[in-house]
């Protein structure tokens, strides 16, 4: 347990290196003023947010995500691991399920994280260096949130959070362990590496499909009021005046750039935790070895020893 934790963690902070500019501009498109929008299109907000506000600016907000990453993966795993173990048998249902509780326990840190980085995203847009920021940082932001809203206001968007992840860790894993199992993923596979690779990166594509339109009004409802201004009055109203206003293709927004980072991230994240596992695991079967040579069978990975990297 504590190896796959240690795992999970530099393998979900390699992920966060890769996808953090691709989330930056999801959230960016999603958001957006349709009446007056800053951004054609995915391309478009990249080359904006690089000519106005320098690299660094597809970075902001990244201070949340790798705070709360120990305590996720710790959560993740844990129950995840624990589930499957209750649950008895290694089975597609199973694996759906163990997920599923996995992510829907989780979100007691995600959705404030989410919350911070959100917020600190939106922050100077359009700036190459802002004039006044609101909040110093992630901690700053969650901190004068909570003075302002107090425990309901770090909370913000946690139904809908709720609701993203808990089918979505569920069709993670599910799709994960369906890959890998075909894919036929054993230690000893010279092409391993590659096929690990693939199936984290379709895990995570399928995972964000399976909720994207949620994940879009979770980014509205925890960008509203930045300005000081409330424009919706719940989940319901939030869905309600984006239809009116945008249309059916309001839940696709910036689905591309998701799309774009849900690959490299969850196959980043894959392959950094596989190394990490079998190299610790070499030097632990080394460790009590006795002076006559024993032969190691090494097990194909299991999908609950993996990390979950959205």
């Amino acid at each position: 347990m504590a190896l796959d934790f240690a795992a999970g963690c530099v393998g979900g902070a390699a992920g966060v290196l890769v996808g953090h500019p691709f989330d930056t501009v999801k959230v960016r498109l999603q958001v957006q003023n349709v009446d007056r929008p800053l951004y054609r299109g995915t391309f478009h907000c990249f080359q904006s947010i690089i000519r106005q506000e320098s690299m660094l600016g597809l970075y902001k907000g990244i201070g949340s995500p790798m705070m709360g990453l120990t305590f996720i993966n710790a959560i993740v795993f844990g129950v995840q691991g624990n589930a499957m173990r209750k649950l008895g048998r290694d089975t597609p249902l199973n694996q759906f399920l163990a997920g599923a509780s996995a992510g829907a326990i989780q979100c007691v840190i995600c959705c404030p994280m989410e919350l911070a980085k959100t917020r600190m995203q939106m922050q100077g847009t359009g700036e190459k260096k802002s004039k006044k920021k609101m909040y110093k940082n992630s901690l700053d932001c969650l901190v004068r949130i909570y003075r302002r809203e107090g425990i309901r206001g770090i909370n913000r968007g946690m139904v809908t959070t709720l609701i993203r992840e808990t089918p979505g860790f569920g069709v993670y894993f599910l799709t994960y362990d369906t890959l890998t199992r075909s894919l036929g993923c054993e230690p000893e596979d010279p092409y391993m590496i590659l096929k690990l690779l693939f199936a984290g990166g379709m895990s995570g594509i399928a995972s964000w499909l399976s909720t994207y339109p949620v994940d879009v009004i979770k980014s509205r409802l925890q960008a509203d009021g930045v300005g000081g201004v409330n424009q919706y009055n719940g989940i319901m109203d939030c869905v309600r005046q984006s239809l009116q206003k945008e249309g059916w293709r309001v839940f696709t927004r910036g689905l591309t750039s998701t799309l774009l980072r849900a690959f490299p991230v969850n196959a980043t994240t894959f392959a950094t935790v596989t190394l990490f596992l079998l190299y610790m695991r070499e030097g632990e079967e080394c460790s009590i070895q006795d002076s006559e040579p024993q032969s190691v069978q090494l097990q194909p990975l299991q999908p609950q020893t993996q990390p979950s990297s959205m």
